[in-house]
């Protein structure tokens, strides 16, 4: 019996989306801990923490793209600065063939997503060679920052937000 797949076989896309993680850096670290050693043998009720995150991407050449991930975190206990820690963190991607309306999301969103991680890792780690206990950063909604920077770009120019093609609407309580 012949096989029959070869002509009712689909065609294979000629050039398919294609998404790859060219590489990851740190591309700077500071870490200050001006009242060591006393801050560490200092007691005291729990710090307060302020923790900020923010997304660059920077084009490379036709398909790389630097994705950046700047975090920001600093502790204090009453009028006293613990520790003050940024980080900016990347990835280099290679992005082929991908649909344009579907280029900022996937930046935006799902770039960060990978990278983060390794970013949170290397705060905590900063963060536990400086004397303290490992922070440890939540894990961040890319896509809900993505719609926040969206609406706040629309209410700037004017006009009402554009869901972007293929998000979830948001919701309101």
């Amino acid at each position: 019996m012949a096989d029959e797949t070869q002509g009712g076989a689909a065609p294979q896309a000629a050039n398919p989306p294609s998404m790859n993680m060219v590489g990851q850096y740190i591309r700077d670290l500071s870490f200050e801990n001006p009242g060591a050693p006393g801050s560490i043998m200092a007691g005291g009720g729990n710090p307060a923490f302020n923790v900020s995150i923010s997304v660059a991407v920077k084009k490379q050449a036709d398909d790389m793209y630097a994705v950046e991930l700047t975090l920001n975190a600093k502790a204090n206990r009453e009028q006293t600065i613990l520790f003050n820690v940024e980080l900016v963190y990347g990835g280099l991607f290679r992005l082929k063939n991908i649909p344009e309306a579907q280029l900022s999301q996937l930046l935006m969103i799902e770039c960060p997503r990978l990278i983060f991680p390794f970013a949170r890792q290397v705060l905590a780690s900063v963060t536990q060679q400086g004397g303290f206990p490992p922070l440890m950063m939540e894990p961040v909604d890319f896509a809900a920052i993505y719609r926040q920077n969206l609406a706040s770009l629309a209410a700037k120019q004017g006009a009402a937000p554009q869901p972007a093609p293929n998000s979830e609407p948001e919701k309101l309580n």
